[in-house]
């Protein structure tokens, strides 16, 4: 693997039918992917522009994911918000797996670093009510 002009050239054998590069952009929808299909992951954090765009129709699949392409190999930080009453630990380690066995399988890629930042907590405030109503009657 080796970064040129901020794409990843694979270097699996020479065939002789070209060269294969993998944008960033790539990387960061794999992984965005990916951490939202974890359970307990309620939504993943992006910012004004994506969330602009979001509600004009475009769904940005690499919300919430920043990838670094260094020497040392790919790093990904995930920034998302988790539901209320999840194991926070279990959660992030399966969402670590979760993305390094996708970019393994998709691009044959390993992950030097997944990080995941945990910005927030979403509450599920009408089953709370609806519980509450419920244990009252």
């Amino acid at each position: 693997m080796v970064e040129t002009n901020s794409m990843l050239e694979m270097e699996h054998g020479q065939n002789g039918l070209g060269k294969v590069e993998i944008a960033p952009e790539v990387i960061e929808v794999i992984a965005g992917i990916a951490a939202s299909e974890v359970e307990g992951v309620a939504q993943m954090r992006g910012n004004f522009a994506t969330g602009v765009a979001e509600r004009l129709g475009r769904k940005n699949h690499g919300k919430g994911v920043k990838v670094d392409l260094t020497e040392e190999g790919i790093k990904v930080d995930v920034y998302c918000t988790m539901n209320f009453g999840v194991s926070i630990p279990t959660v992030a380690t399966k969402i670590q797996d979760n993305i390094r066995q996708a970019l393994l399988n998709m691009t044959a890629l390993e992950a030097e670093e997944v990080n995941i930042h945990i910005v927030g907590i979403q509450f599920d405030t009408q089953k709370q009510e609806n519980d509450f109503e419920s244990e009252i009657l």
